[in-house]
């Protein structure tokens, strides 16, 4: 059982936070960036080329953090693999010794730096995590037995601003039936709006980490507003980002401020620091999370 695992199972407040590997080979920023997180956190999830820009493998970084003693998280994206490498991957995982698996579908190439790439998008995120429970039965999608099947502990990712509300809820119901063990959900700053998204996803039984972005200016905030599909920035975090002289202090206290709010409705936090990590710790002993 991972660390992750075990926390959500006990009751416990889980906390995990995102490391991007870098655009190249050098992994000296990636690695000091997972130092800072270094006993704040119970896993880091390693991007799967965020936002469709080609960098340095998931898989590879989750192995560089596992030698290095910290627990990961593989996010595996279904935009850029058929089924084959995609299975594959989820094996060779396994055989690194990596066992957290979020599993997504993944932003569109047009978004990215190689907008000329071709998308493949053979499974989406509900038929991936099929895959995997596939695996762990011992079978892959062919039916074709497995010389030694591997355990994974599966999450996904839900959206809870997203409208209809229902419809995720759906969603979120079919990526269980996959085999989605816990969720980590797209950025929240709205906590009413969370609660309501609670009361329908608490009948699924499922652990739900609540995400946040750590926001580094209003302009940020409106961008997400507008660009980002069920992502509200409510209009007293966007005025304080732009009124404040200390973004940084204003960022910690707003995220911290969030996670008070709503963590007896989850069972965990997930922090999407987009290069911040060094001021998780402040958040969290802001918030007065302790794991």
């Amino acid at each position: 059982m991972t660390a992750l695992q075990q926390a959500l199972s006990t009751g416990k407040f889980a906390v995990t936070a995102e490391v991007a590997p870098p655009k190249g080979v050098d992994t000296t920023e990636m690695m000091q960036n997972a130092k800072y997180l270094q006993g704040k956190v119970h896993a880091i999830n390693i991007t799967d080329q965020q936002s469709s820009v080609m960098r340095l493998g998931s898989l590879a970084s989750c192995r560089l953090l596992k030698e290095a003693g910290f627990e990961p998280v593989f996010q595996l994206t279904t935009r850029d693999r058929n089924r084959i490498a995609l299975q594959s991957d989820l094996l060779s995982a396994f055989t690194l010794g990596i066992e957290n698996v979020l599993c997504l579908t993944g932003d569109h190439v047009i978004l990215g730096d190689h907008p000329q790439a071709k998308p493949v998008f053979d499974l989406d995120s509900v038929s991936l995590l099929m895959a995997a429970k596939k695996l762990q039965e011992g079978l892959d999608l062919a039916g074709e037995k497995l010389e030694g099947a591997p355990t994974f502990h599966l999450g996904a990712v839900v959206t809870p601003g997203y409208e209809p509300m229902e419809l995720q809820i759906l969603k979120m119901e079919r990526k269980v039936r996959g085999g989605a063990q816990f969720f980590q959900t797209q950025a929240v700053y709205d906590p009413e709006e969370f609660r309501t998204f609670m009361e329908g996803a608490r009948e699924l039984h499922v652990p739900v980490m609540l995400g946040v972005v750590l926001l580094k200016s209003a302009g940020m905030a409106r961008f997400m507003n507008k660009n980002i599909a069920g992502v509200n920035v409510p209009a007293w975090i966007i005025k304080a980002m732009q009124e404040t002289d200390d973004k940084v202090a204003t960022s910690i206290k707003i995220t911290a401020r969030i996670i008070r709010e709503t963590r007896e409705m989850c069972q965990g936090v997930h922090l999407m620091t987009m290069g911040w990590e060094r001021h998780v710790p402040a958040i969290l002993q802001e918030a007065g999370i302790n794991i």
